[in-house]
């Protein structure tokens, strides 16, 4: 039996976090990156004894999460993490954009690989660069890194690729050989690599997460990665992450140029619930992310036809689907919201190229995915 909590309906509707207050309340919420499952026990059980001692200060400035994490990677990669090179700070996009703003110069060029994560697309804009895209190949085998793209662009004086891996929205995890290749080509042009590793701990069973700083010398020595507990142990609003380097001359780098104030901006009960997942939340991912394949499958299976999901997803919580057999129009997101009351994903937040796509959080319960699927369905036509 799963350790793994999914409420129903009528609970979740009682939440104030952002995906079930965002939308009215007829409206079946499967976009906002947030999981619906209850809290990990280990988790909830160090936010209630921290609340019982008041314990709501800034966050710590010992090393439990540090070292709570490099264990964890340790574990479950094969990963050996200096904690002393792991440093705190409130999320992931702030982690990415102070990373770039220490290791890059204002107007250098970035590079993304959409469809991608929507803030990928303005991080370049907010920390003063410009930003390039290298669209990810898709094949018969999946999608892809195009090498051949990104050495193009850092022929022409790119100084930076942004990762994302696992991939968001597509659920692809980057083979060991590709992040190699990448790494070489990096190297060859001394640039570096900043890698959101956000979605690492929720790589579904039978596929292995090789973490990019693990993945030679090259990508040591020009690497940057950012890891939280957000995803995987649904505590996105406690607020901790950590900026991960693998080499003395990126942590010097890093050093010189990363806010005095970062680790402040952290929270106190994010840095606990998340020393407490990393240390002690083993089991409980093992049952997430074994309900998460099922999930994926259920929706894969269950869609209209003239929809398909474009590449199984081998991590994350999240499914990108092709919907432009449905004939939706130009906004399908939109017109699914107005006709079904179903919020999902918009397909043109990743990339301008795939607003006939929409994305789907299946992390929630198999009945809510299930309605989801209905709504669908009554807009394409079908009847369930």
């Amino acid at each position: 039996m799963s350790l793994v909590r999914w409420p129903a309906l009528d609970q979740l509707r009682e939440r104030t976090s952002a995906k079930w207050s965002l939308y009215e309340p007829d409206v079946l919420p499967m976009t906002v990156a947030e999981m619906d499952c209850a809290l990990a026990p280990v988790v909830a059980d160090a936010l209630h004894e921290a609340i019982s001692r008041g314990d709501t200060g800034y966050p710590s400035f010992g090393r439990g999460l540090q070292e709570a994490f490099a264990g964890f990677a340790e574990r479950r990669w094969g990963w050996r993490v200096d904690e002393s090179q792991a440093t705190l700070c409130a999320d992931v996009s702030v982690g990415i954009m102070a990373a770039m703003t220490a290791l890059l110069d204002e107007g250098d060029t970035v590079v993304i690989m959409p469809p991608v994560y929507p803030p990928f697309f303005h991080y370049g804009a907010e920390t003063g660069m410009r930003t390039v895209e290298v669209p990810l190949l898709l094949g018969d085998a999946g999608h892809a890194i195009d090498l051949d793209g990104i050495e193009r662009e850092l022929r022409a004086g790119a100084r930076a690729v942004l990762l994302c891996h696992p991939h968001n929205p597509v659920g692809l995890v980057h083979p060991r050989a590709e992040l190699a290749a990448l790494a070489e080509l990096v190297a060859r042009h001394d640039a570096c690599v900043i890698s959101d590793e956000i979605h690492a701990p929720l790589t579904l069973p039978g596929t292995t997460f090789t973490p990019y700083l693990a993945v030679s010398d090259a990508a040591r020595e020009h690497g940057v990665a950012m890891h939280a507990a957000s995803k995987a142990w649904n505590i996105a609003g406690l607020k901790a992450a950590l900026i991960v380097t693998d080499s003395a001359t990126v942590r010097g780098r890093l050093a010189g140029g990363l806010p005095y104030e970062l680790p402040y901006h952290a929270g106190q009960l994010g840095y606990l619930a998340a020393e407490a997942a990393y240390r002690g939340g083993d089991a409980w991912l093992d049952d997430l992310v074994t309900d998460l394949a099922a999930h994926h499958e259920q929706l894969r299976r269950g869609l209209p036809a003239g929809a398909r999901v474009v590449a199984p997803a081998r991590a994350t919580f999240l499914t990108w689907v092709d919907v432009s057999g449905l004939g939706l129009g130009d906004d399908p997101a939109g017109r699914l919201l107005t006709d079904a009351r179903l919020a999902v994903g918009i397909g043109a937040e990743f990339g301008a190229r795939w607003h006939d796509h929409v994305r789907f959080n299946v992390g929630t319960g198999p009945a809510i995915i299930d309605e989801g699927l209905r709504r669908l369905a009554a807009v394409a036509g079908e009847d369930r």
